[in-house]
């Protein structure tokens, strides 16, 4: 059982393209991260070469397949939940694995058809900051973070072609976009104008993004 994990990638029951997943998880898995399925994500490990270290959820949507698999697992820690519960079982799973330590949390299967499902777990990002976590959201298309002032973006490790930031906080007063094609100077951006900040892209080596707020939601995306 692991009690301290730092570096965790949660496998959701979302949308997954599985050869961009696997090509990730072998690039990009540091020695001691945690895998974990949280619910229907535990579908995505059958026929794989990888096994999560702990399952999270009240299993209730796995398909037969899924279910067989699960009971499987023999060195797996799985947290069953009931499902009578408030938290979505992608959120069971950050609060899980931020309890047990963990500080840097990607998750996969947070995007798909269901648009609420989507900003629900936009609000996963916000958790992640109040409770000390830095949370990325990644599928094929699109990397999906919370930065803060003065973060320095750069051209050679970019996610995509476009960058595109949004304002969770309502109002952000003094957005600075320096190297990039469409820069800025201190502009007081709106939610209704954010159009202004869609599909942007880093030309310089290196780009900063400053503002007078707390967050800023990056997207970085490719089509």
């Amino acid at each position: 059982m692991r009690n301290n994990m730092k570096d965790v990638i949660i496998v959701s029951g979302g949308n997954i393209q599985r050869d961009f997943a696997l090509d990730f998880l072998q690039k990009n898995k540091k020695e001691n991260a945690c895998l974990i399925a949280a619910d229907k994500g535990v579908e995505f490990f059958v026929g794989t070469d990888w096994v999560p270290d702990i399952a999270v959820g009240d299993f209730d949507s796995l398909s037969s397949a899924g279910e067989k698999y699960l009971n499987t697992l023999k060195e797996t820690e799985i947290v069953r939940l009931k499902p009578e519960k408030d938290d979505s079982d992608t959120q069971s799973a950050v609060n899980f694995a931020i309890d047990r330590g963990a500080k840097n949390i990607t998750i996969f299967g947070a995007t798909g058809n269901r648009i609420d499902h989507l900003i629900a777990n936009f609000g996963l990002l916000v958790l992640g900051r109040e409770r000390g976590a830095d949370i990325t959201l990644i599928d094929q298309w699109n990397y999906m973070k919370l930065i803060e002032s003065g973060a320095v973006l750069k051209k050679k490790t970019q996610f995509g072609k476009y960058v595109s930031f949004f304002s969770l906080e309502g109002d952000m007063p003094g957005l600075t976009l320096v190297g990039f094609k469409y820069p800025l100077n201190h502009y007081h951006l709106r939610f209704s104008d954010s159009g202004l900040t869609v599909s942007n892209e880093i030309e310089a080596e290196e780009a900063v993004v400053s503002f007078d707020g707390k967050t800023l939601l990056m997207l970085m995306t490719r089509d």
